[in-house]
């Protein structure tokens, strides 16, 4: 056995697998801080809490990711207010576990200010 191999399994052993895992993130690419972040299984209107609660100012600035908590992977419809006053849905975002989801200005159709 390798002293790299012999490291790799004392490491695993010693870390439980939620330490190893990355955190699902949504990373803010609209044009404004975001106050309110919720997510729904895509169509239900089943809004869970505000995920916003999860950064230590409450809200997420441009090009800021935020950590995303309780929410399974699947496919989601993301409602969202922003500091302008504008509360914005889009729909069927894949929320991948451990990875980065993003939303973009040019993905906005549905706001209402």
């Amino acid at each position: 056995m390798t002293r790299g191999t012999a490291l790799t399994i004392l490491v695993s052993t010693l870390l439980p697998m939620s330490a190893l895992a990355k955190d699902t993130r949504f990373w803010n690419l609209t044009a404004n801080t975001i106050t309110s972040v919720q997510l729904s299984p895509a169509g239900k209107n089943d809004w869970g809490r505000n995920q916003a609660d999860n950064d230590a100012d409450h809200t997420v600035d441009h090009d800021e990711r935020l950590k995303i908590t309780g929410t399974p992977p699947g496919v989601y419809d993301v409602r969202f207010v922003d500091k302008s006053g504008r509360t914005c849905v889009v729909r069927n975002i894949d929320v991948k576990e451990g990875l980065v989801f993003s939303i973009e200005e040019k993905n906005l159709k549905d706001c209402v200010k």
